[in-house]
């Protein structure tokens, strides 16, 4: 049969009923015509309005009203459980392992009493927040969480509070590396040590199984990390108060404080809010090296305000100006020339500081510790901690300075200097330090004297006095020259012995012949050295040996003295005159123009 005659046919089967209503219908009206009894009426009426396409179906058809209110007394009185969805549920039953939660389903949920071990206070007709866990376990009962609820909704409720600033209530629970664990609706967050509190927390455990306010301060999504700060609302309270403070601050006013903290430079003090700093040299008027010497943390004192900045974001305060200057109650027994002791406290290159008294010191300066002329490191005299005696040189108390002197308690060397060290005397010193010039030799404490280099020999030409001595080394020497008012001695070394040159004179005769090896050969001639003291030239023509040579270096051979001079301390020979005569003033010229190696040399 084709598609278009099957159809029609079903259409034809439809209207069956609709002819015989019709058929009968018009028979209804021929019988109305005709009179038939009132009471076969109602059932005409009822098969008019028979709906039977209706009664065909099955179904009776519902208006839309009828519809709505289903729906909405359905939603009211069940619970669809296939929802992940958070929901509210009534405890109906407890028992000693489980909890039983009525959530309007088909059946009642169970959740485990092992989620409920925060809250012991737990009784039926409590209304707890649950999610759906499974549907139906192996017994067809339904598995409900009161855990994963929570930690939904938690994760709800610190979004919330970290987007609106808004603050929260949590348990700490324990320390962990860096801070602490708190537990804030269910979630585990962390609290930095730092953020716990705006000064250095020294006991965590303090602060452990108590419930305290927070800020969550970030929230890390991906790894489910939450950070909160109980410092950030002490901040905000602090501020405020800070306001408040700042506008009423003013130098030299007397406050009353915390120490906070303390570093090798200072201590800072927490006013109420507003941290100022004392100095460590503002804490006493003695010195200290370290605050902990005379306060200890989270100590009350009082400070009184010595400046601040501008915007009075730094403020300097002072501990010790709250007592009298210790100079103030200087008695007047101590004045310049008056014995004092007192601790060594400072020591410094250019001398010590003396307390004599406490917060009173005075300088002894390096050149006051010794009469000796040759300066050295005050660590030399004294060491920290000792106690000395000292003079007062210099007193000003104006300005609270205190010169001391700790030499003037022996005698001044110089005071008898020529009684002591005559003209000409001979002494025996140590070699204290060089100059260009010459050597510094120290004939006792307090005394040194000037050996100029021309004084060190009277045969060795010498350029620098480290070459004929050393520091320390013992050498006589002889009083030259005194000046008392310039308290400088001139000395000699040299003349401690006879002058080698005087002997000389007699022995280097001019025409004595001597025998020598050349030393050295330079471009006018050469130097032999007939001796420790005595070097003489042989000038260039004068070399001339017997044969027509000329002598060389290593050489040993005869030389006549041709000049000697004790005054210059020059000596001249030839070895040419020992086997042949030239005239004198040949000689002469010969001298003139190359008997000086030392202007060559010079050159």
């Amino acid at each position: 049969m084709s598609e278009e005659n099957s159809v029609n046919t079903n259409i034809e089967e439809s209207e069956k009923p609709n002819k015989s209503s019709s058929n009968k219908t018009t028979e209804k009206k021929s019988n109305a015509n005709k009179g038939v009894s009132k009471k076969t009426e109602p059932q005409n009426d009822f098969l008019t309005n028979f709906n039977w396409h209706q009664y065909q179906e099955g179904i009776d058809e519902l208006d839309e009203k009828q519809i709505n209110e289903f729906e909405k007394l359905v939603e009211k009185n069940f619970v669809d459980t296939s929802d992940d969805n958070i929901m509210q549920g009534e405890v109906i039953h407890l028992t000693e392992k489980d909890v039983i939660i009525d959530i309007n389903a088909k059946s009642e949920g169970v959740i485990s009493k092992n989620e409920f071990r925060y809250n012991p206070e737990l009784k039926v007709g409590d209304v707890v927040e649950v999610i759906v866990d499974t549907r139906e376990d192996k017994s067809g009962q339904l598995i409900l969480s009161h855990r994963k609820a929570r930690v939904i909704k938690a994760w709800e409720r610190v979004n919330d509070a970290h987007d609106k600033g808004e603050v929260v209530q949590g348990f700490v629970k324990c320390r962990t590396k860096g801070g602490m664990i708190v537990d804030v609706f269910g979630i585990e967050a962390f609290l930095p040590g730092s953020q716990i509190d705006v000064k250095p927390i020294r006991d965590y455990d303090q602060y452990t199984n108590k419930n305290m306010d927070f800020k969550v301060v970030k929230i890390n999504h991906e790894f489910k990390n939450v950070v909160v700060s109980h410092k950030a609302l002490i901040e905000a309270d602090i501020e405020e108060q800070k306001k408040g403070i700042i506008s009423q601050l003013e130098k030299g006013q007397v406050l009353e404080g915390t120490v906070k903290n303390m570093t090798s430079y200072g201590v800072f003090v927490d006013l109420g809010g507003v941290d100022g700093l004392i100095h460590i040299t503002d804490l006493s008027w003695s010195r200290i090296n370290h605050p902990s010497e005379i306060i200890e943390l989270d100590q009350n004192i009082k400070v009184v305000i010595l400046d601040f900045d501008d915007d009075k974001s730094k403020i300097q305060l002072g501990l010790k100006q709250l007592t009298d200057h210790p100079w103030d109650k200087l008695g007047d027994d101590v004045k310049e020339g008056s014995k004092v002791s007192g601790k060594v406290v400072v020591i410094a290159d250019y001398g010590a500081f003396i307390e004599i008294g406490e917060g009173i010191e005075g300088l002894v300066h390096v050149s006051e510790m010794s009469w000796s002329t040759h300066l050295r490191s005050a660590q030399d005299f004294v060491n920290v901690g000792d106690n000395i005696q000292a003079v007062v040189l210099n007193l000003d108390r104006e300005s609270r300075k205190m010169s001391l002197g700790m030499k003037q308690l022996s005698e001044d060397p110089w005071t008898d200097i020529t009684s002591k060290f005559p003209i000409g005397s001979k002494h025996k010193g140590s070699v204290r330090n060089f100059t260009n010039f010459g050597v510094f030799i120290e004939l006792e404490e307090g005394i040194d004297g000037l050996v100029y280099i021309s004084d060190l020999s009277w045969t060795k030409k010498i350029k620098h006095p480290s070459e004929f001595l050393s520091i320390d080394d013992k050498i006589e020497v002889v009083i030259l020259d005194l000046d008392v008012d310039g308290r400088k001695l001139s000395l000699g070394h040299k003349q401690t012995k006879d002058n080698p040159w005087d002997l000389y004179e007699k022995d280097f005769a001019v025409d004595s012949i001597h025998k020598s090896e050349i030393s050295e050969l330079i471009d006018k001639g050469a130097i032999i050295n007939f001796n420790d003291d005595i070097s003489a030239f042989c000038p260039q023509r004068h070399l001339i040996k017997q044969d027509g040579s000329k002598l060389v270096k290593g050489d040993f051979a005869e030389f006549k003295v041709i000049e000697f001079s004790k005054e210059f301390k020059r000596v001249v020979v030839s070895h040419m005159q020992t086997h042949s005569d030239i005239e004198p003033d040949d000689i002469e010229k010969d001298n003139s123009k190359d008997s000086n190696p030392d202007k060559k040399d010079e050159e």
